[in-house]
Formats: structure tokens, sequence, C-alpha cells
């Protein structure tokens, strides 16, 4: 497993039945969380300061009781800063066990020894593509929604990138790489984080189980002659990390390299435990 550990304004703080207690920056936030299907004494004094909690509804989704939150908040990775607020489906725009991956890719990019051309799918808040601007790449950013890239370059200019580091793209990632095929636009590494279902900007209907593959076929075509890196993510239950290792191996099999793949968690610091967080699949040169 790979293991986001170095976060120093973070933490899971405690799970059980159900719900996860983190630390965000100086704030306490309880979630909910399907992998926590063990039920424990509350081990961490956390569990009464609470700042949000948001509660799941058994009709689908849900709503944050709010007790002591500001509308927006930021904390720090390193050298990069995020903006942070809770909005619907329990999300606070950001998600802690990516930094293991974001630290893969930026010592990758920090040793290609060339500029690196970086797109980045379905890139939501922006911290892969601030994390890999941040190390020297230029980032094409794509996501279907204009509220998320608009949060993704609030994040870039919290953290100092120069404007010139990032193209900004608000489109269905599926179409946007077709174009990019026609135009004979190619890139160095990609990194994609497909969410299970979705829609783009004019009712286009992903999903993961249907598509993935296809797409993974078609951004295959937008490297260069000496790509760098190949990052999928998955939060997607039915895809394990043997089969995104299986589907970029199939891919990429013409550009040699190494292929693996493997479950990303976070600690839990009152038990010493790591929370599973979905699967990455990561081919390298």
């Amino acid at each position: 497993m790979w293991i986001a550990d170095q976060w120093k304004e973070y933490e899971v703080t405690d799970c059980r039945c159900g719900e996860k207690l983190e630390r965000w920056g100086k704030y306490y936030l309880l979630r909910p969380d399907p992998q926590v299907i063990w039920s424990t004494p509350q081990s961490s004094p956390a569990w009464n300061r609470l700042n949000a909690h948001y509660h799941r509804s058994k009709k689908g989704g849900g709503e944050w009781e709010i007790f002591d939150l500001p509308q927006q908040w930021t904390i720090h990775y390193r050298n990069l800063t995020f903006h942070l607020k809770p909005f619907s489906f329990k999300h606070t725009g950001l998600f802690p066990e990516q930094a293991v991956n974001w630290d893969w890719f930026c010592d990758k990019i920090k040793k290609a020894g060339r500029p690196v051309k970086v797109l980045n799918l379905f890139a939501y808040t922006g911290g892969a593509t601030i994390a890999a601007a941040s190390a020297g790449a230029f980032v094409t950013h794509v996501d279907a929604s204009r509220g998320m890239v608009s949060w993704a370059k609030e994040n870039a200019v919290s953290s100092g990138l120069a404007s010139t580091s990032v193209r900004w793209i608000v489109d269905d990632c599926v179409k946007f790489v077709e174009r990019e095929i026609r135009r004979g636009k190619t890139y160095d590494a990609i990194i994609m984080d497909p969410p299970s279902y979705g829609r783009g900007p004019k009712g286009e209907i992903w999903k993961i189980e249907e598509t993935v593959y296809p797409l993974l076929v078609s951004c295959s075509r937008l490297l260069g002659e000496n790509p760098l890196f190949f990052l999928l993510n998955s939060y997607t239950t039915g895809l394990q990390p043997g089969v995104l290792a299986y589907m970029l191996g199939t891919v990429m099999k013409s550009y040699g390299g190494r292929v693996e793949a493997g479950e990303i968690g976070l600690p839990v610091s009152s038990s010493g435990l790591i929370l599973p967080c979905g699967a990455s699949g990561r081919w390298e040169a």
C-alpha cells in the first residue's frame, strides 16, 4: 500500500462505525466512509470537538451540520496551498491520500532533465495540477465543471504558480482527448482521476466500467516518443489494483517501461491503522 504520511496540517484522527474523524488544519470534521465497517470505542478526545458533521441520508446524499466552521479555509502540503470548504456529497475540495502520488510524479518531473508537458484529466480542484506545476511541468488541466476549474485556479494562485504554467480547460474529457489527437498534440505524462459516474457539460454520460479503457487507449495516442509516466486513479470498488495494472500494461506495452498498482491509504493517528482510500496504477519509463 502507498501511504500519504507526510501531511502536517491534515490527519485521520480516528475512525469507527462508518465514519472517519479528520483534522483539516485546526478544524475537526466527521464524515462517512464506507470502508469503516468496524466498531471500536472512541479513542480520541477530538470526537467531542467537532466543527462539522456530514450526515448521510438513507434516501441518498446528505447534509452538513455545522457547529463552528468558516465558509472557507486553507491548509498546506509542502509548498502547496489548498482552499477548502464543505460542499455537497461530503467533500471539502481535496483528496489528501493523493499526496503520495504527488510526491511520486513530482520526483519524476524534477529528475527528467527536460521540459515536461502533463495532461491532467478529471482534474477537479487541481491538487495534482499544482503539484506537477510546482515541480516544473507545464500542465493542461481539464475538467467538465467550470466551478471546479475556477477553484483550481484559486489554489494555483495561492500556491504562487505562474499563470503560464497551467492551461485551464472546461470540457468533457473524452471529447477533449479526441480533439487533441486530431490536432496532433502530444504530452510527456498523463494523470487521470475518473469518477465512477458523471456527466459532461452538455449532458454526456460517463460510466467508468464502460468508458475508462477506451479513453486509456485514446490517451496513449497523445503520448510522445519518450513518455515519462501515466497515473490512473480509481475510487470505484470494482476496479481493483490488478485491473488498473492490466489496463495500463496493455495500452503502454509498446513503450516498455514498468507498471505497478496498489491501494493508497492514510494513517489513522489514534490506532496506527491504515485507512484504504482507493487504488492507483502507475506506468513509468
